[in-house]
């Protein structure tokens, strides 16, 4: 609102750059409405989950391709490592896990600094009841255990350093709202080379 106040007074060149704010801003006021309004459905049970049979290792390529154009630009590698075999396909909401899959990339590329690593994997055992597993692990600034209890709910932000990055705290819980209404788990850990790794557990 202050950038379209100054438009009128400011010359045509200043006005270019109020007009990039106000679009920013409108891009992130979206994103809240919109991720506000999920969190509301669920709280209502109106959270919308349609299942059908979709393959994980096409959502993880196609969140690869998605994310390794900015990977590239922020100077961060990006990986993918998928099962050599195929998989049977798992019953669930390709349109919501797609959702997981970006707020977990997002979140890594956010918070991993220059030359730094983010990983994408993808396995699967028939022995375990949770037979998928996908992994996003990264080597940014991670996570403190005391957060690590907290990082799943509504509006929580970690540390300052992880709360300069236009985040709004409502991605990972709607990735945990997400991911119970599949009957599965999403859990973090501290990565071995420092960073975070965040696994997501999918039944059969």
């Amino acid at each position: 609102l202050a950038s379209s106040e100054c438009c009128a007074h400011a010359t045509a060149e200043e006005q270019t750059g109020f007009f990039h704010t106000i679009r920013k801003e409108g891009i992130r006021m979206n994103t809240l409405i919109n991720d506000m309004l999920t969190l509301a459905h669920s709280d209502a049970n109106r959270f919308l989950v349609e299942r059908k049979n979709a393959e994980l290792d096409t959502l993880c390529t196609n969140a690869y391709e998605a994310f390794e154009p900015l990977c590239r630009q922020k100077h961060l590698t990006l990986s993918l490592t998928l099962p050599e075999v195929p998989l049977p396909r798992c019953l669930c909401d390709p349109e919501r896990i797609a959702q997981v899959l970006s707020i977990l990339l997002h979140n890594a590329v956010s918070y991993t600094p220059e030359g730094g690593q983010v990983a994408l994997s993808l396995t699967y055992s028939q022995e375990r009841k949770t037979a998928y597993e996908i992994i996003v692990s990264d080597t940014g600034i991670g996570i403190s255990d005391a957060e690590k209890k907290q990082i799943f709910n509504r509006f929580y932000r970690a540390e300052k350093s992880r709360s300069t990055k236009g985040h709004f705290g409502l991605g990972l819980s709607i990735a945990y709202d997400i991911i119970t209404a599949h009957h599965g788990k999403i859990t973090v850990h501290n990565n071995v080379n420092g960073g975070s790794v965040f696994i997501v557990q999918l039944p059969r």
